[in-house]
């Protein structure tokens, strides 16, 4: 599958990078919660694992945290859920961070000024927004957060 798409056909069709010159999206400019606060997000970057049967000299490299194989893939999308990179084919042991690093040394261009939301998985840097460390969120908290 990973072959399949990351084949150019499909690659070039579905997955287009950001804009530098992208409009705040809609779902962040209606909404007072998220607007001003994240009108330079372009998006959500993350890792996902896909199961794979590797050789048995790969085995090792391949199990990843959860105890099977597979491989790391690192994923962009943007607010209408269309993907705007996608790198696969690492191996299962290797963390989004490293990943990360990697994509931008190669061929992740992020638009000045802007980021993606990342987990904590992730660095801190200006490309990506994480969540502060040590620190606890609560989906309940948000529901009873004022906006004005």
């Amino acid at each position: 599958m990973l072959v399949a798409f990351s084949s150019p056909g499909i690659y070039t069709k579905y997955v287009q990078l950001p804009r530098t010159d992208a409009l705040v999206h809609a779902s962040i400019l209606d909404n007072p919660k998220f607007h001003p606060f994240f009108e330079d997000t372009i998006g959500a970057i993350d890792g996902t694992h896909i199961a794979c049967a590797p050789s048995a000299e790969e085995r090792d490299v391949s199990r990843n945290c959860k105890g099977f194989m597979s491989q790391n893939c690192l994923l962009c999308c943007d607010f209408d859920m269309q993907f705007t990179y996608v790198l696969s084919g690492w191996e299962g042991s290797m963390a989004d961070a490293s990943i990360y690093h990697d994509a931008r040394l190669s061929n992740l261009a992020i638009p000045d000024n802007k980021y993606y939301l990342a987990d904590a998985g992730f660095p801190n840097c200006r490309q990506l927004l994480v969540p502060y460390r040590g620190q606890r969120y609560h989906l309940a908290e948000w529901g009873r957060a004022q906006t004005r």
